[in-house]
């Protein structure tokens, strides 16, 4: 699970871009909410995600259409704010929400993530012998993994942002963060 969250992917997108926009507790806001993202595909997995997912498909297409949407906005706001120097501090009010709800949205609309749950994640467990006990270790494993590796991408991106706070090639820095993010987005809405 660490080595499938450390893979470079639309999430370590997201959580980087929000630390070093934002402020690193956007980061780890987003981070845990594709942790929790994570939480619910063990939980449909173990209840039974294949016929879940059959019926829930049009509500997992329109989460992963609106968490493309997401991306692409950030994209554009980060692209017309690329001479504007963010501290962090402008954040509004519910900011870490809409952080958390990202990670939750984009996760949920992850098709990889929804084939792993379906398809690989009854492979390591099987879900008519999990017990409680089981349940709460692999959800420990799951937050651990996932939301450490996130935190981690959210720290160094912070500590990034803030070593090149005079570096003069910020402003196309942030042009090309915001174009990563829209492609992200374009390709999360293309996805089948």
């Amino acid at each position: 699970m660490v080595a499938l969250a450390a893979l470079p992917s639309s999430s370590v997108a997201l959580v980087v871009v929000r630390s070093a926009t934002q402020g690193m507790r956007h980061g780890i806001a987003a981070a845990l909410g594709i942790a929790l993202g994570d939480l619910i595909f063990v939980a449909l997995a173990i209840a039974g995600l294949a016929a879940m997912a059959e019926v829930l498909g049009t509500f997992f297409t329109l989460l992963r259409y609106a968490a493309a949407a997401y991306l692409v906005w950030f994209g554009l706001s980060l692209i017309r704010s690329a001479g504007v120097a963010s501290t962090g501090a402008g954040a509004g009010r519910g900011g870490l929400w809409i952080s958390f709800a990202a990670g939750v949205g984009l996760t949920l609309g992850d098709v990889k993530a929804i084939l792993f749950y379906a398809a690989l994640f009854p492979v390591f467990v099987d879900p008519l012998g999990v017990t409680a006990g089981d349940v709460a270790l692999i959800a420990t494993i799951t937050v651990v993994a996932v939301a450490g590796v996130k935190i981690a991408y959210a720290v160094a991106a912070r500590r990034i942002a803030a070593a090149s706070q005079g570096w003069r090639y910020r402003r196309a820095a942030r042009r090309t963060a915001g174009g990563a993010m829209i492609l992200a987005g374009g390709a999360l809405a293309l996805k089948a």
